[in-house]
């Protein structure tokens, strides 16, 4: 059994704002111990041997039919496929069939287009491993070597929440951010005032049903629809109150209206991972686009930007991030934090790779090649926030009509004190069971 030691990654070593950051790094390049060296090597040798098995093998082939010579017809049996399942959005299911070896952009790709999406890169699927943990599948490696066994199960996500979602270009990629935010409102990973909830639950109505009709809204027309993880009758009342006031906003106008509250919340876009300070004590640490938040007790006690962070690497399931110094400081400092495991150690790092490539960079870094390259060659694959945004002005193409999913519904009677019951938990590839209304039809909404 061998242990991966650790690696390393050198961040842009740039001044402070965003847009000095934006060039490509030349010199991000991952380092590793002794161990990762030897494993380079191994791999070396082995693909020395493969060489030399094909070449014996290739001279038999040669010198003797062998039964693939003698049965032609094995030539054209298709290639074996597999039945993946990916939970969306809205809590519905998409199933489709790929090949066997396929790399996960094709099914990233086949995904995106049943949904109709362009503006992609924001978004990823995830799976759970056999620890029950989340993952993101790597686009740019063969699904069956990512999922060891079980069933091919995903949910599609978004993985990168765009800081400014009012640049985003076309309607249905805000819709879909919006569905990913009520997600993470209803359980609890996107902690709301009892103002705010009120105001983005009316706006989340008003997309839903429309304007306010008495003739149609009787009583308390919103006890139904969740937007809160601690739902009251008061709430649902400021809710309605305001919704009233919408008269004449489309659906698309509520979504861009609820957005551009939702991402003035500080734990917007933010990607939590437990682990221990140096002095055992537990915390959080969060990854967005901005940079590493530390967080105790569900308050904030740092943040570190990625223009001070010089370097990010782990070593076995301890994570490491190389500090600049500061105005009056000399020297670089580094801190180190404990993570559950060597696994959790290595998917915080891959996160931040990805973050700080798509957030900070103009294009990514090509990953390292050779049998001799020390450490991880792990590298962000797709494209980064400046090239999708370059990509979303050429798109060219008329504003896709879309049916925007009823929302999860409260499927319990309320309680004597005027709550109602909390929804059903949610499971790591953020989504939760859909569920109808009492007598099973949809509400009128507008779309």
């Amino acid at each position: 059994m061998t242990t991966e030691l650790g690696s390393e990654t050198e961040l842009p070593p740039g001044p402070g704002g965003p847009a000095q950051d934006r060039v490509s790094n030349p010199n991000l390049q991952a380092q590793d111990a002794p161990a990762n060296a030897v494993e380079a090597t191994g791999a070396s040798e082995n693909a020395r041997w493969a060489g030399e098995g094909e070449d014996q093998e290739g001279s038999q082939e040669r010198m003797t039919p062998t039964h693939m010579q003698r049965s032609p017809q094995r030539h054209s049996r298709k290639p074996k496929k597999v039945l993946c399942r990916v939970t969306l959005l809205d809590s519905s299911y998409h199933e489709c069939e790929v090949e066997k070896h396929a790399r996960g952009q094709l099914l990233f790709d086949t995904v995106c287009g049943y949904l109709n999406l362009l503006e992609k890169d924001y978004f990823g699927l995830t799976f759970c491993d056999s620890d029950s943990q989340k993952n993101w599948l790597d686009p740019s490696k063969e699904i069956k070597k990512q999922i060891r066994s079980g069933t091919w199960t995903f949910g599609f996500t978004v993985k990168f929440y765009p800081p400014d979602p009012s640049q985003l270009t076309e309607d249905i990629t805000r819709y879909y951010l919006c569905l990913q935010l009520r997600a993470d409102i209803i359980s609890g990973r996107l902690p709301c005032s009892f103002v705010t909830h009120a105001l983005l639950g009316s706006y989340m109505v008003q997309a839903e049903l429309g304007d306010f009709d008495p003739e149609e809204n009787h009583g308390n027309y919103v006890s139904e629809l969740r937007f809160s993880p601690n739902q009251t009758r008061e709430l649902e009342e400021r809710v309605m109150e305001l919704h009233k006031t919408y008269r004449g906003m489309t659906p698309a106008e509520a979504e861009i209206h609820f957005l551009e509250n939702a991402k003035k919340l500080s734990m917007y876009g933010v990607d939590l991972h437990h682990a221990k300070d140096s002095e055992g004590i537990d915390i959080m640490l969060g990854v967005c686009a901005n940079g590493l938040l530390i967080y105790r007790d569900r308050l904030r006690i740092n943040r570190f930007a990625w223009p001070k962070i010089l370097k990010i690497s782990y070593k076995r399931s301890n994570f490491y991030i190389k500090i600049r110094p500061g105005e009056y400081e000399q020297f670089e400092s580094t801190i180190g934090f404990k993570l559950p495991n060597h696994r959790a150690a290595k998917r915080l790092w891959k996160v931040c790779i990805e973050h700080h490539t798509f957030f900070r960079l103009v294009s990514p870094e090509p990953a390292p090649k050779g049998f001799l390259v020390m450490g991880s060659k792990f590298r962000y694959s797709g494209r980064t926030q400046a090239q999708t945004q370059q990509a979303s002005a050429l798109i060219d193409r008329p504003a896709p009509n879309f049916k925007r999913s009823s929302s999860k519904r409260y499927t319990l009677s309320q309680s004597h004190e005027g709550g109602l019951s909390r929804p059903a938990a949610v499971n790591e590839n953020h989504e939760s069971s859909p569920e109808k209304n009492h007598d099973g039809t949809k509400r009128k909404r507008r779309v």
